[in-house]
């Protein structure tokens, strides 16, 4: 069992309702389950689609053929019907549609009259299509039914039964009519997790002990910045809305400093503002993570499709020289457990940290069977109340054999706590003298740097052990290259290279990542940029040229079956 779901349609038409709710169920029901979106930027019209993929195996990436195709608009049928499998089935309401069709395998659901004779209300046809795909697949409506109690108990009594009884006749209906229908689902097991990347960096940055979030909302960044809001009461955040991103980091700064973790995020136009903040972090060695959600650019570009092409931005952006991590993601599990390290990192070496994520893994749900809370590392590294007040000195920047000074907090002790944007003294006061200068540059990056770089992991392998063949890459891509790697390993030696810990760059003591692309007759790097951004940085960073390129840059993702057929036309 390995079906695919789209729904098709407009803004404001619900389909990330539908889409939403049809995860849920398949993830309570044990499946595996891996959603993606593609939309316009825009509040109403243009086309969009949510694709939801679910299997009795994990699943990782989208396939391009589908199952069922839900179309609330024309165009969902003019763009998408290509794209059925030898048994897909279209459904449709031909009366919202005006226009019907005859091929055998549309089925023709009346949405709105179904909603209105049995839920009273045309809104509730999302409803109705959603029972519909359950009745077409052979499943109950026992988890839809309680999922419906939960998200409409506020609501009363009158419109959870109206959403059940609009389900009901969705589902029977489709039962019905659907002769053709030949889907058949595994049995249901215990339920997995289902999160999205977004929410995934919300929740490891609240795991991590973070009181304070601020940002401008920016696609498709937004997302944590709304996970954590959302859970800003329960857990004592404070979550601020900036005016704009310049305002945005110089809040978390100041949170920062004042003796709480503190986060910013953003995208790239938002994080181009954010550049003087992240030198002043720098400077001041105030602790701070920031997400960096990319998206193609430049300027405005497609605000809301997919790109990697800010690894280099990331990199190199900011005045000065100074030490940063930078972390890719490549899943929403990877996504929870390196935004706590990110936080780990940046107040234990008092640096900026940067959680590079993208559109596409920021709105990807991936089912799990849970994150383990044991492995959150959660250690306080700044003085606070006697260990500060005890102390017979304090100086904010004095100089120490690991470059970290004592981070102490503001108003816990009698000492004053001083710092400065300028070049500065043990004290935090303002010098202009050349060797002080060239001390405070040897504490803040030379002595910082290379313990920072034992913290980094190398990149995780995946495959034949011996590959002839190697696919690398970073980030988002992790997905679509495991499972391109599993179907073309029956009939070539062949392995994935993952990088997720991107800056300072792994060494290879750990693991000689170096040595494994070297003995390989072929290697490619997969990127979503034009430019093979990742590629230039290993060729910098160690001297090693991949073999081959393969970029996609149009906003859109790799599925399974085009990187198979990339890889395909490379080896062959």
């Amino acid at each position: 069992m390995d079906y695919s779901i789209k729904i098709g349609g407009e803004a404001g038409q619900g389909i990330q309702t539908i889409g939403d709710t049809l995860a849920r169920v398949f993830s309570r029901a044990g499946y595996h389950v891996f959603t993606n979106q593609d939309y316009e930027s825009r509040i109403r019209g243009g086309h969009n689609f949510f694709q939801i993929r679910f299997s009795e195996k994990p699943v990782m990436a989208s396939r391009d053929k589908i199952d069922i195709l839900v179309a609330l608009d024309k165009e969902s049928i003019e763009q998408h019907e290509k794209e059925l499998s030898e048994y897909g089935q279209i459904i449709y309401d031909s009366a919202t549609l005006k226009q019907r069709h005859e091929k055998s395998y549309f089925l023709d659901i009346p949405f709105v009259n179904l909603a209105v004779e049995h839920g009273r209300n045309k809104i509730m046809a999302n409803t109705v299509a959603t029972g519909a795909v359950l009745g077409m697949l052979g499943m109950e409506l026992d988890i839809l039914l309680d999922i419906i109690k939960v998200t409409f108990k506020k609501k009363g009594e009158d419109i959870i039964k109206a959403n059940i009884d609009a389900a009901i006749a969705g589902h029977d209906y489709a039962v019905k009519e659907c002769i053709k229908c030949s889907f058949s689902v595994a049995p249901i097991s215990k339920p997995r997790m289902l999160i999205a990347g977004n929410d995934a960096i919300g929740l490891g940055a609240i795991a991590s002990g973070c009181k304070f979030y601020a940002a401008y909302p920016m696609t498709p960044s937004t997302g944590i910045m709304l996970y954590i809001a959302g859970k800003a009461k329960e857990y004592g955040i404070v979550v601020e809305q900036a005016e704009d991103e310049i305002a945005a980091i110089n809040m978390a700064l100041g949170a920062s400093f004042a003796g709480v973790r503190a986060m910013t995020g953003s995208s790239g136009g938002g994080f181009a503002l954010m550049v003087e903040g992240l030198s002043l972090a720098a400077m001041t060695e105030t602790p701070i993570v920031i997400a960096l959600a990319q998206r193609p650019g430049p300027a405005t570009g497609f605000p809301t499709r997919t790109e990697q092409a800010e690894l280099q931005f990331a990199l190199y952006t900011a005045h000065g020289e100074f030490p940063r991590v930078i972390f890719a993601p490549g899943t929403p599990e990877q996504a929870f457990y390196l935004t706590n390290k990110a936080f780990d990192i940046a107040e234990k070496y008092q640096i900026p940290v940067l959680i590079l994520t993208d559109q596409y893994l920021a709105d990807s749900q991936w089912t799990f069977d849970g994150f383990d809370s044991s492995k959150i590392k959660y250690t306080d590294y700044r003085l606070r109340g006697e260990a500060f007040e005890k102390l017979t000195e304090y100086k904010r920047h004095a100089f120490t054999d690991n470059g970290v000074s004592p981070l102490g907090v503001p108003g816990d002790a009698k000492h004053p706590v001083v710092t400065d944007s300028d070049e500065h003294d043990e004290e935090g006061h303002i010098v202009e003298d050349a060797e002080t200068r060239i001390k405070m540059v040897n504490k803040r990056l030379f002595k910082k740097l290379p313990l920072i770089r034992k913290e980094i992991k190398p990149p995780s392998i995946y495959g034949h052990s011996n590959p002839e063949i190697v696919v690398s890459g970073w980030g988002s891509t992790y997905g679509v290259m495991k499972e391109a790697v599993d179907e073309l390993s029956a009939n070539w030696d062949i392995a994935m290279l993952h990088f997720s810990e991107i800056y300072p760059f792994p060494p290879t003591n750990k693991f000689n990542y170096l040595k494994a692309l070297k003995d390989a007759k072929m290697t490619i790097c997969v990127e979503n940029n034009a430019t093979g951004q990742f590629a230039r940085l290993i060729k910098a960073e160690t001297g090693y040229t991949f073999n081959r390129l393969i970029n996609r840059f149009d906003g859109r993702p790799f599925t399974v079956e085009y990187l198979i057929g990339e890889i395909d036309a490379l080896i062959r």
